[in-house]
């Protein structure tokens, strides 16, 4: 009996765990999209500047500290590099490139977050 109750205590731990993880993600991404959708606003209406870009960054970088403890790092080098070119090409007014950076941020930013939801596909 009490290896039972051990076995459903250890199971029930480990299912708030990844609530709580996924939660996490998911509120960190959600803030990240917010900021990447203006972003993509003002590079579509050729107004964003570098230091937007370098602002966005900042939160990424703040965020990124914790995150590096749940999402794998070539997911976290990967929005590290899209940042960086999407600062150069906004420095150097190439909108549309800028855009289509901005672009696969706010798709990562949805997609990275799933890929740690409690669902069949992940479970199996």
């Amino acid at each position: 009996m009490k290896t039972v109750v051990s076995v459903i205590s250890a199971i029930i731990i480990l299912i708030a765990g990844a609530i709580v993880e996924n939660r996490f993600i998911k509120k960190q991404f959600d803030e990240l999209n917010y900021s990447f959708s203006i972003l993509y606003e003002k590079i579509d209406d050729e107004t964003a500047t570098e230091k937007d870009v370098y602002a966005v960054k900042e939160q990424w970088l703040n965020k990124k500290k914790s995150l590096h403890a749940f999402i794998p790092h070539n997911e976290i080098k990967e929005i590290d590099l899209w940042l960086f070119e999407t600062a150069v090409l906004v420095r150097d007014k190439e909108w549309t490139e800028a855009l289509s950076k901005v672009d696969v941020l706010i798709s990562l930013s949805k997609e990275i977050p799933k890929t740690f939801s409690l669902s069949v596909e992940n479970i199996f």
